[in-house]
């Protein structure tokens, strides 16, 4: 499960990368005022780019909290997609790292190790989601998950860079095999290298 990731480029750069891919990303609630961070956590408010009713090829980006109250009141953060079908309120959460966390290396650590993870080749990726308005919290988004992953109990199911232009509508298939960059135990990325959580 993913509890915390990265977003640590700006809006220009989000907009020029969907540009790129001849994706139109449209700005209903006025341009948000992304900063960059090394943790977006469950309940922080992050961009996402949404769907919009009838249009193909562009997204509106606004800013949502990330998890809605569950029945039991725990946040809904991640939500499993295998075999589910899912035909609206569709979303691309825009990052550019993930992370997950495991039993320290170390066996005196008390905390557990942070693991990057990143996209090969690409410096924004985006992971698919879904979003609901709930009278506790408004508007709000979750992660989609898919298989678990050796670090992973279950991973975000990211979208491929090349087709994303027929996924702003639609789902996001997986990553595939050596797409996804391991960088390691790690709260800092360096040029492409992680230092390890001390």
């Amino acid at each position: 499960m993913c509890n915390d990731y990265r977003l640590t480029v700006d809006v220009a750069s989000i907009v020029e990368d969907f540009a790129d891919l001849k994706i139109k990303i449209r700005f209903g609630e006025g341009a948000p005022n992304i900063e960059a961070r090394e943790d977006i956590k469950i309940t922080d408010v992050a961009p996402i780019i949404r769907t919009i009713e009838g249009v193909r090829g562009e997204g509106d980006m606004v800013q949502r909290r990330w998890s809605w109250p569950g029945p039991n009141k725990r946040p809904v953060y991640n939500f499993r997609s295998e075999g589910r079908e899912f035909a609206s309120n569709r979303c691309l959460i825009v990052a550019d790292g993930f992370y997950e966390f495991t039993d320290p290396i170390d066996p005196k650590k008390k905390r557990k190790d942070k693991w990057l993870f990143t996209k090969k080749d690409e410096p924004i990726f985006c992971i698919a989601g879904i979003w609901r308005d709930t009278p506790e919290v408004g508007e709000a988004f979750t992660m989609l998950t898919m298989e678990p992953g050796p670090r992973h109990r279950a991973l975000p199911r990211p979208a491929d860079r090349h087709p994303r232009s027929q996924r702003v509508d639609g789902l996001a298939r997986p990553f595939g095999v050596g797409e996804v960059a391991d960088q390691g135990p790690s709260t800092r990325h360096t040029a492409g290298r992680a230092s390890r959580v001390t």
